[in-house]
């Protein structure tokens, strides 16, 4: 029949037979995998960015810790000089260990989003798309790590203003945002996963307030590894935050770290979370 285009079967070299009626529609195969990921991710940031854009008080609000952290805390501290900084102001010290903090607690209650959505049946049409669970993971994980950011950003320039001496050195401050970005990734996965177990917004709000002040407390934020007594020596070895902190007061005040380290950890502990909060996330659509 002419005009009439012949559709090959899968798997055929042959034409699918006969007239107009007999022939054989094959639908693109679905986009999966590293194809789509980069997709999403980019895709959640924007709608991060977007709903900043629409409403700016978050910043503002959240600015408020940080400042009182470095502004009472760190220069009460560097008065009396209680804690070893290795001859640096404690203020200078403590600002890298305010930046994740802060970066924590914006992704630690990133699974109430989550819960959000599946109540209000955004989850579930997101896992019938063709995209894959560790690609919508993946995206509000990166995309927590744009409000972190954003959150950095503010608490470096009220830590200028208070005179800590950082740097500017813009191959130094990408390495500062990688870092902020695979631990928010990290903690915000951590979110979701429990998220994915409790189920409920109460829930994960008290274990979320439970287990965010013990892993800033366990961490070397406030005071050096060395000084701390042996098993909480133990717990911050384990604990990702150490390793966010210990690369961003490298990057930006110069002082000795270990990089590689660092970002190793904070890599491995972002696949880990992103893996476990997809294992997860079809139980929580349930």
């Amino acid at each position: 029949m002419s005009g009439t285009h012949a559709i090959r079967r899968p798997g055929s070299a042959e034409p699918a037979g006969g007239g107009p009626f007999d022939l054989l529609l094959v639908p693109p195969n679905p986009r999966m995998g590293w194809r789509v990921l980069p997709a999403r991710v980019v895709a959640m940031c924007v709608v991060e960015l977007q709903k900043l854009r629409h409403d700016r008080t978050e910043l503002y609000t959240r600015a408020v810790q940080p400042a009182l952290w470095l502004l009472i805390f760190g220069e009460t501290f560097t008065r009396i000089k209680a804690i070893p900084t290795g001859g640096i102001p404690y203020i200078d010290f403590l600002a890298p260990g305010i930046i994740a903090q802060s970066a924590m607690f914006i992704a630690i209650f990133y699974g109430i989003m989550i819960i959000w959505e599946r109540d209000a049946g955004i989850l579930t049409k997101l896992l019938v798309t063709p995209t894959p669970r560790s690609a919508l993971i993946s995206g509000k994980a990166f995309a927590s790590g744009v409000k972190a950011l954003i959150q950095a950003a503010v608490v470096i320039v009220i830590a200028t203003v208070l005179g800590v001496a950082m740097t500017w050195n813009p191959l130094k401050l990408l390495g500062v945002a990688v870092a902020v970005v695979l631990g928010s990734a990290f903690f915000s996965c951590l979110s979701i996963t429990i998220a994915g177990i409790v189920l409920t917004r109460d829930r994960l709000m008290g274990i979320g307030q439970a287990i965010t002040m013990p892993l800033f407390f366990a961490s070397n934020a406030l005071y050096p590894v060395a000084i701390m007594p042996g098993w909480l020596r133990a717990i911050s070895l384990v604990n990702p935050l150490t390793y966010q902190v210990d690369a961003l007061r490298g990057l930006l005040l110069g002082t000795p770290s270990h990089l590689l380290l660092d970002y190793g950890v904070l890599a491995f502990a972002a696949v880990l979370g992103i893996t476990a909060a997809s294992s997860l996330l079809g139980r929580l659509a349930r």
